[in-house]
């Protein structure tokens, strides 16, 4: 296992990340306990939750995955390990957070990081993010941005200077983004140079063989500003694992409706498949192929994997024995040519 530095942060954080937002929804408690065991027993030191998971998001169960870690980490070294969580942005349907999180403000993000430190059962959060915007900006599969959309939004300059304070209280190390543009970076790096304000120190964006999105603007951004990609999805929700080719798997994509909807578009399926056969081909699995391509990437800090089972976790830990020569990498931008972005 490898560490790397997160942006202008002092976190060394394992290259591997457990994504956990399946503990309280697909895995018990129990079973979130071994997964953990097992990812600190390889080397990773970095663990990534929100306050809105498990996912598919509920009010039967929201919170309970921090609660699951909190549990956990109360037994542990706490000073060994990173953990990172999110404060959910403006949504509609999360009604049952903060009687619906209307905004990014003072009380929502002194409420939201009071809470997460409770249910993880620790003084401080090493990385704290925002998990989508305050602002309305295209997600989790859109593609066009849209006017009619555009509302009302905190002020990135009051964002900060709440963080700003919670920092100096202790109850935070440092702050990210997740699912940002690159204005977004660029706005929020801007503020925090011009006016004294912490600067953001990575940015949790999905990042896959699916979804090379990140390839262009966003890693110019990252590059000029010093962030750290936290690349999440690395598997393209099992698509990449090549399961779904079969008809009958079972995961996410087919348990919850609605749900994943960016990786049931047009070509999926076929970029899926050319991919699995340059695995074959060099004979690799497709799960390695996939998390390796996107750890191997420059602007990648850390991939953020998620797992089920314990077989999976082992499996993608595996990856990490495996570097993807230069020829498999010009099969990988082949493919890209024919199937670009199916699942931006």
């Amino acid at each position: 296992m490898q560490y790397r530095q997160l942006g202008d942060s002092d976190l060394q954080v394992s290259e591997i990340c457990l994504g956990t937002m399946t503990f309280g929804q697909q895995n018990t408690l129990e079973d979130a306990h071994q997964q953990l065991d097992s990812a600190i027993a390889q080397g990773v030191n970095f663990i990534d939750t929100a306050e809105m998971y498990p996912v598919p998001a509920r009010a039967e169960t929201q919170g309970l995955t921090e609660e699951y870690i909190g549990k956990w980490l109360m037994k542990q070294p706490r000073d060994r390990l990173i953990i990172a969580t999110k404060i959910a942005g403006p949504s509609r349907r999360l009604n049952w957070i903060r009687e619906g999180p209307v905004a990014i403000d003072r009380p929502n993000i002194e409420q939201a990081v009071n809470d997460s430190l409770r249910r993880l059962q620790t003084d401080y959060i090493d990385l704290y993010q925002l998990h989508w915007p305050d602002r309305y900006v295209p997600l989790f599969g859109q593609t066009l941005y849209n006017l009619e959309q555009v509302r009302e939004t905190v002020p990135i300059d009051e964002q900060l200077s709440v963080f700003a304070d919670l920092i100096k209280a202790g109850k935070i190390r440092y702050l990210g983004l997740s699912n940002e543009t690159p204005w977004g970076i660029a706005a929020f790096c801007n503020a925090a140079c011009q006016l004294g304000l912490p600067k953001v120190v990575s940015i949790q964006n999905a990042y896959n063989l699916l979804n090379r999105v990140f390839d262009w603007a966003p890693a110019e951004a990252c590059y000029q500003e010093n962030l750290g990609l936290l690349a999440y999805s690395p598997l393209g929700f099992g698509c990449l694992s090549g399961k779904y080719l079969q008809g009958d798997a079972i995961g996410r994509l087919t348990l919850f409706s609605g749900f994943g909807q960016r990786y049931l578009k047009v070509n999926v399926n076929e970029a899926v498949a050319a991919y699995g056969a340059i695995a074959r081909k060099h004979n690799l699995s497709p799960v390695a192929l996939a998390i390796a391509f996107v750890r191997q990437r420059w602007f990648v800090t850390s991939t953020i994997i998620g797992a089920t089972t314990l077989d999976q976790l082992t499996e993608n830990l595996a990856s990490l024995e495996v570097t993807l020569s230069p020829e498999v990498l010009a099969e990988i931008d082949a493919v890209y040519v024919r199937y670009p972005n199916p699942a931006p």
